[in-house]
């Protein structure tokens, strides 16, 4: 049987049996609080190939029957869905691994680079950095328990006094991650200064599996810098993309050569706001409109009103406050155009 030749925008993960190939350059981060179903929804309409990720799942959770509506949503949903999972534990790591490939999961993404200090002092997220062989066991195990392709997502070390990014993600490329993404700062940076490119870039060169940049991230005119400085396979956006769900898709056009489609004038983000309102209150009752404040605040903006608009739905006690404003907003700027 003869293989197809990969398009450059085409990356084959071989997995340990069940192969999986990304179609798009362009990976949208997991997002606490944000990237949950209905955002990826969003997202999948601007770019109907892009690897999403489920919000962050705690293994432990997972074990004691919590976050399971995390991975067993993954059947609704159209595309590729990885599951990025945390914890210290290798066979707390490997269930959870089970249970996700089991719902679905396009993949399996081990995060070693969420800076929450809750996290990251109990061993999880940045917190392997700090212990290789661990974060390498655990890996190993992940790897060992599934199937699909098991991926991971980390910074460059734990601070500047340390930094050591080719090692270790040498390490982790050893004991079997086959797609490395990587936040080009330190744990200790956090979300501070500039993501080091640089850095990104050296790792790349260094290691045989795909690489993927993240960091500063915001356009497309910054995915293009940062695939020019880094040589990466491709980029995750993260924090860009939070009240801007067509950043995806505006990125995978510009690196597909297509045009650039342009972003949502002000009725289109007032529709869109609407939209997720709508949904987060169907799901999850009244408490949808208070996950739906801050949606709401990213993605009315850029228009005149904007700010006295955001004021007042940060404040509308019920759905249908906030909807009657959404709809008086809507209302003045097609009466002014």
């Amino acid at each position: 049987m003869i293989t197809p030749a990969l398009t450059p925008a085409e990356l084959q993960l071989a997995g340990r049996g069940t192969p999986r190939l990304l179609r798009c350059r362009v990976l949208q981060s997991p997002l606490a609080g944000v990237s949950d179903r209905i955002f990826r929804g969003l997202v999948r309409r601007w770019a109907p190939d892009a690897l999403l990720f489920t919000e962050m799942v705690n293994a432990t959770s997972l074990e004691l029957g919590h976050g399971l509506q995390k991975v067993e949503e993954l059947a609704l949903e159209q595309g590729p869905i990885g599951v990025q999972l945390f914890d210290y534990r290798p066979a707390a790591m490997a269930d959870a691994a089970r249970r996700a490939e089991a719902a679905g999961a396009f993949l399996i993404d081990i995060n070693m680079g969420c800076p929450v200090k809750k996290i990251a002092k109990k061993g999880g997220g940045s917190g392997l950095i700090r212990d290789p062989e661990l974060a390498a066991r655990i890996v190993n195990s992940v790897a060992a328990a599934v199937s699909i392709p098991v991926t991971v997502k980390t910074r460059l070390g734990w601070c500047g006094h340390d930094l050591d990014p080719v090692s270790w993600c040498r390490q982790l490329e050893d004991a079997g991650a086959q797609l490395l993404t990587l936040h080009g700062r330190t744990r200790e940076q956090g979300f501070k200064g500039h993501a080091d490119w640089e850095a990104i870039a050296a790792v790349k060169q260094a290691l045989a599996i795909p690489v993927i940049a993240n960091g500063d991230v915001n356009s497309a005119a910054d995915a293009l810098r940062c695939l020019a400085a880094t040589k990466a396979d491709g980029v995750m956006v993260g924090r860009g993309s939070m009240g801007a769900p067509w950043l995806v898709g505006q990125i995978d056009a510009a690196l597909s050569g297509r045009p650039i489609p342009e972003a949502p004038g002000a009725l289109e983000r007032i529709a869109l706001a609407r939209e997720q309102l709508l949904a987060l209150v169907e799901a999850k009752g009244e408490h949808g409109l208070l996950i739906a404040r801050k949606h709401m605040g990213w993605t009315c903006s850029g228009f005149t009103g904007a700010p006295q608009l955001r004021h007042a739905l940060m404040r509308a006690p019920t759905p249908a406050d906030a909807l009657a404003l959404l709809d008086r907003a809507s209302g003045e700027l097609s009466h002014q155009g």
